[in-house]
């Protein structure tokens, strides 16, 4: 899949959930995939930084 394929994919299941969902409920979810999304980041940063320390005491 490339890039456009993905973020078109992304658009239409965000509209497909949302046109079932509340105001409030869009609102939480929204907020639980940002941290999620940053939580991965977080872990994604973290990882890349021990593999180089890993790298670098051999």
């Amino acid at each position: 899949m490339n890039a456009l394929e993905l973020t078109s994919s992304i658009t239409a299941l965000a509209n497909a959930i949302a046109c079932q969902i509340s105001d409030d409920e869009l609102d939480l979810l929204a907020a639980v995939f940002t941290q999620l999304g940053d939580t991965l980041a977080t872990i994604s940063v973290q990882r890349d930084i021990c593999e180089k320390k890993e790298v670098s005491q051999w």
